[in-house]
This record gives structure tokens, C-alpha cells and sequence, in this order.
């Protein structure tokens, strides 16, 4: 899956049916490759971007612990987190969704996870530190709310805008207290990153 190599992270992929966070109108779509709407101008991503930002978020040989996840949409990506980390919190700021990413994943009884209603810009100070951080919509920059509750040794991946047109996804890494390492990865496409609850 267009170069990710991370066995658990495929495994999870390969696990979570995707159609079921979906309109029945798009299952036939629901296994292709692609973007697929969810309403509210919103997006279900590819599920190769999927695994290529989860993959990121794995440090060698190292399970992932704590993770927060900006941008619930319709549960998908929280329900492959929940796989492989021992704790998922995933927020949304758009309450329809919120909702619907809460009915699409009852039925899987997934314990280690939480959604939270909310701006995701501010991340959850409550819950923080995480070991890993990741969105799924792009900003201009990576809110300092969000690398503030980051770990030290922690990991955030996020697509940034470069400008109107391209957005890159960025590989964050806590150094220590005050200093973070980025890489600068492939090109991507996500919705805009944005504040307030609606």
C-alpha cells in the first residue's frame, strides 16, 4: 500500500471494514483508494494517506501509547488507532459528525477509545501529554496548543498548507522541552484545518 511497510499499521488497515463509515451509496467505492465524501465539506481519507500518517507516528519497535487525533469525521481512522494504541481521543468540531462517528463505531465496543466533542486546535490539556498527535485536516502551521501537549520523544504528524494549492505532510518530533525536529514529507490533499466548534 503505496510504500508502507509497517506490518501492524497494514494489519489494522486490512482489519477495520471501511464501508461501514460510509453511505450504503458508496460502498462500491468503499475499498478504492480515494477520498470519499462524509458530508459537511468533509472527507473519509485514502486509506494508503491513512497508513502512511500512521505508520509516521510508530517509532521503531515501539507500540504506540497515547494518542490524540484532530478531526474524528466518521470514526475510521480512530477505529485503525485503536488497534495500536493502548489509549485513542479523538476530537471533532463538528457536532453532526461527532455524532455520527459515535453511531458508526458503537458497534465495535472499542474500549480504548474516546471521542470528545470540541476545537481540536486547542487540543485536550486535560489528557495531555501524548506520545503521538495526528490531524486530519491541514493548517497554515501546527497549532502551539497541540506541540505543547505533546511528549518529549513524541511524535505529530500533520498536513500543512504551503500555500493556496499545496499542502505537505509534516513529521513533528519533541526533542525536549523547547525544541521539535520537522520533516518536511509527501505532497497531500486534506480539508482545511479550522477553529471553533460548530
Amino acid at each position: 500500500m503505496a510504500g508502507v511497510k509497517h506490518a501492524k499499521t497494514l494489519d489494522a488497515i486490512a482489519t477495520v471494514p471501511r464501508h461501514a463509515f460510509m453511505d450504503a451509496g458508496l460502498h462500491p467505492q468503499a475499498y478504492e483508494d480515494s477520498a470519499l465524501p462524509i458530508g459537511h465539506q468533509q472527507t473519509i481519507s485514502k486509506p494508503s494517506v491513512v497508513a502512511r500518517m500512521i505508520e509516521l507516528l510508530h517509532k521503531s519497535k515501539q507500540p504506540l501509547n497515547k494518542v490524540l487525533e484532530i478531526g474524528t469525521g466518521c470514526g475510521y481512522q480512530a477505529a485503525v488507532l485503536s488497534l495500536l494504541a493502548d489509549e485513542v481521543y479523538s476530537i471533532e468540531r463538528i457536532r453532526p459528525l461527532h455524532d455520527l462517528a459515535r453511531d458508526n463505531l458503537r458497534p465495535f465496543r472499542i474500549k480504548n477509545l474516546r471521542l470528545i466533542y470540541g476545537d481540536g486546535i486547542l487540543g485536550l490539556p486535560q489528557a495531555a501529554p501524548f506520545d503521538s498527535i495526528i490531524l486530519a485536516a491541514a493548517g497554515l502551521g501546527i497549532p502551539d496548543a497541540l506541540l505543547d501537549q505533546l511528549a518529549i520523544g513524541g511524535r505529530l504528524v500533520a498536513p500543512v498548507a504551503r500555500n493556496a494549492k499545496e499542502q505537505q505532510l509534516l513529521l513533528i518530533e519533541r526533542v525536549s522541552s523547547h525544541r521539535y525536529q520537522r520533516t518536511a514529507l509527501d505532497d497531500v490533499f486534506f480539508v482545511p484545518l479550522q477553529s471553533g466548534v460548530v
